[in-house]
């Protein structure tokens, strides 16, 4: 960092990691890596970087959006010759599956500002199953909370259905902000994701459709807040009581109506 004259940037979510433990941790919840090939979001001066490929990564392709990032990667892909690809450019942008053949995993320290909407970038892929194996990611813990929420949970909203119906997700550990420089405001989490191959059958955009009505408006009754999308007729199709609320539906509750929608 001092070399490249890296100091973390606010506008771009930067929160270097660097603790050798803890990078190390990370990548291990991601084994197997050997021949394996991942995919890295913001990898800044390349901490998780040296762990995933010191843990027997065959290929890690990194990208990176902060141009002065580059140079510190670099150094670390001479190190390991033909294992490390640094992409530059904004991942939100990007698909990864368009950086390589075959299946690959994708683990990263994401930037906080994006993380979400890479998030659900990646599990709205079509079609499905995806070609990524799993996802090993660092969120703020509220976010990871959400991701893993389920019903009668007051984290649980239109992330925690998305991400239940096509993945099986849990929060592995915390991370303490004093692991990073500089440290975040809040405690982090590290959330793991792995692919459903056979979820409840519906289609997506009925199931976002659904869950952004019912959630939008998730302290009101279905009665109401389903309204743009059907109201009453909508849930009496699927036999669902018009006085619940959002946050007391099931994952396969949502599915059922989104396939009510669909009809």
């Amino acid at each position: 960092m001092e070399a490249n004259g890296l100091d973390p940037r606010r506008a771009l979510g930067q929160n270097f990691l660097l603790d050798l433990n803890l990078t190390g941790r990370i990548a291990r919840q991601a084994m197997p890596l050997e021949g394996e090939t991942v995919v890295e979001v913001g990898p800044g001066p390349g901490g998780l970087t040296r762990a995933l490929l010191a843990h027997g990564a065959g290929h890690v392709i990194a990208i990176e959006k902060d141009p002065r990032c580059l140079p510190a990667l670099q150094a670390v892909a001479q190190h390991y010759p033909g294992r490390l690809t640094v992409v530059e450019g904004d991942a939100l942008d990007i698909d990864p599956a368009s950086l390589c053949e075959g299946p690959y995993k994708i683990v990263a320290n994401l930037p906080y500002n994006i993380g979400t909407q890479l998030l659900l970038n990646w599990i709205t892929v079509e079609p499905w199953p995806p070609r990524w194996s799993s996802l090993t990611l660092m969120f703020q813990r509220e976010v990871a909370l959400r991701i893993v929420a389920e019903a009668d949970d007051d984290h649980y909203g239109r992330l925690g259905v998305l991400c239940g119906w096509r993945t099986n997700a849990a929060i592995l550990f915390d991370v303490s902000r004093e692991a990073f420089t500089p440290p975040p405001k809040v405690t982090s989490s590290i959330v793991q994701l792995e692919p459903k191959a056979s979820p409840l059958p519906a289609r997506l955009l009925d199931l976002e459709r659904v869950t952004q009505a019912a959630f939008g408006q998730r302290r009101k009754m279905l009665r109401q807040s389903l309204k743009p999308v059907g109201g009453e007729a909508l849930l009496r199709t699927v036999g669902i009581d018009p006085q619940r609320r959002a946050e007391t539906l099931s994952v396969a509750e949502f599915v059922d109506l989104a396939n009510a929608l669909g009809r």
